[in-house]
């Protein structure tokens, strides 16, 4: 009972500073993710083992120069492809081999187009309108559908699980879980449709059903991938957490391993699917 107050609390508090730096404003948004970014760096650069002032650097060049101020479009684009490949390249490894060959001889390029990539295509989601107008309520909306699917994955393998989704990497994640949170972000995707066509906040409304339930799909599925590899990466170094930042959650690694492994692939759908409209 108290391990689930205080990860109630402790989430409740994240949430809450999230949201709120989010329907602040650009710089304050930008602000509080480069902070997290700085503590997830950290996290995960102790985890491959690796000491380096450079991946904090780039890690600020990045935000400047392809986030907050885009110097090259093309640029962003050649980033989402490396990244997209390299996500997928780690998916492989997790399946396939016993131990992920970036923590010998890859580890920054895993730091580039995994960890500094997701942040960078996490901030650029809010700014996708046509005039580059921020956007709080579409980024609200992702970690919305990312809750979601976390917290139905949850509660359905906790208390119906009995297929093993991936045993060898995460033994408590089910089939019937990663089922659950599929339906639990669909369910969430569709509430964000019908709220945004009766308030129609800051043109988000342009999106259909359609939009959304894909968006919900791709989250639940690439966002269990992200917790999978993340899982890897932990039984690998031999620790249980990323960090102890979160009481009851671990690391902000631990929080945000999902939705930096999808936001790639949530900012390429909707560049489709502003292109196609």
């Amino acid at each position: 009972m108290k391990e689930i107050l205080v990860r109630t609390i402790s989430g409740v508090v994240y949430i809450s500073i999230i949201v709120f730096a989010m329907f602040t404003s650009r710089e304050w948004f930008m602000g509080l993710f480069f902070i997290l970014a700085l503590i997830t760096m950290s996290e995960f650069l102790k985890l491959v083992h690796l000491t380096s002032y450079l991946a904090y650097f780039l890690l600020a060049a990045a935000f400047y120069f392809l986030s907050y101020r885009v110097f090259n479009e093309n640029g962003v684009y050649l980033l989402l492809i490396i990244s997209a490949f390299v996500n997928l390249s780690l998916f492989i490894d997790v399946l396939r081999t016993s131990k992920i060959p970036m923590f010998e001889n890859k580890k920054y390029i895993t730091v580039v187009f995994y960890i500094i990539s997701g942040f960078v295509f996490l901030t650029l989601i809010p700014v996708m309108d046509v005039d580059g107008k921020f956007i709080p309520h579409l980024i609200v909306a992702v970690f919305v559908l990312m809750w979601a699917n976390d917290t139905f994955a949850f509660l359905i393998g906790k208390n119906f699980g009995k297929h093993k989704l991936l045993e060898r990497i995460s033994p408590k994640k089910t089939v019937e879980g990663f089922l659950g949170g599929v339906a639990g972000a669909l369910v969430a995707g569709f509430v964000i449709f019908k709220i945004t066509q009766i308030y129609s906040p800051n043109d988000i409304e342009r999106y259909n059903l359609w939009v959304w339930i894909c968006l919900a799909i791709i989250v639940s599925i690439f966002g269990t991938i992200g917790d999978l590899i993340q899982s890897k990466f932990k039984r690998q170094a031999g620790v249980k957490d990323s960090g102890i930042i979160m009481p009851g959650h671990g690391g902000m690694y631990d929080r945000l391993d999902s939705i930096l492994y999808a936001s790639p692939f949530v900012y390429a759908f909707l560049l489709i699917v502003d292109y196609v409209s």
